[in-house]
């Protein structure tokens, strides 16, 4: 993932996940990628995986759970189990735009935390000027478990700039 010199994004990674638990695999290998100040803007269907994605990067940074869906709650910190930085999972669904997010005070924990926010898109990008955006999707019935989901991960801004997935990612 690169971007221009005005920060727009470019070269987007495109992943094809057959079930949840690739989901959540993903989600493991970002998390031992990410670091204290980075922002993660989850989007997609609902039911395609974005609380299932994070709880893989919650486990790629280990952090203590159970990492459920903050939707009622809308926030909820969960602290590193390794000295690493703590979790802040934000569910943006129920708010009603920018100023509910500002609400939360999440630029307090900002820097020495990851900051995940579900249904984040057209939100939380002012909360950094960089961030990893990971769109995802599913395909098939909402029954079934084992359906195909597709990634779409874009970094943006100058933390992202020169960034590439590792080859196991992909």
């Amino acid at each position: 993932m690169t971007e221009g010199p005005d920060h727009t994004p470019q070269a987007p990674v495109h992943l094809d996940l057959e079930t949840a638990e690739d989901t959540r695999a993903l989600g493991a290998r970002l998390g031992a990628l990410l670091r204290a100040g980075d922002l993660v803007v989850l989007t997609g269907d609902l039911g395609a995986g974005k609380t299932t994605l994070t709880q893989g990067l919650a486990e790629g940074l280990g952090v203590r759970g159970p990492i459920t869906s903050p939707t009622y709650v809308i926030a909820r910190v969960h602290p590193s189990q390794v000295g690493g930085p703590d979790l802040v999972h934000v569910d943006a669904y129920r708010l009603g735009g920018g100023a509910e997010l500002d609400d939360l005070d999440l630029d307090a924990t900002l820097e020495e935390a990851v900051t995940v926010v579900e249904w984040g898109h057209g939100l939380a990008e002012q909360l950094a000027d960089s961030r990893l955006e990971v769109e995802l999707h599913r395909s098939g019935s909402e029954d079934d478990d084992r359906q195909g989901r597709t990634a779409r991960i874009t970094g943006s801004g100058p933390r992202w700039q020169g960034f590439t997935l590792p080859a196991e990612l992909t």
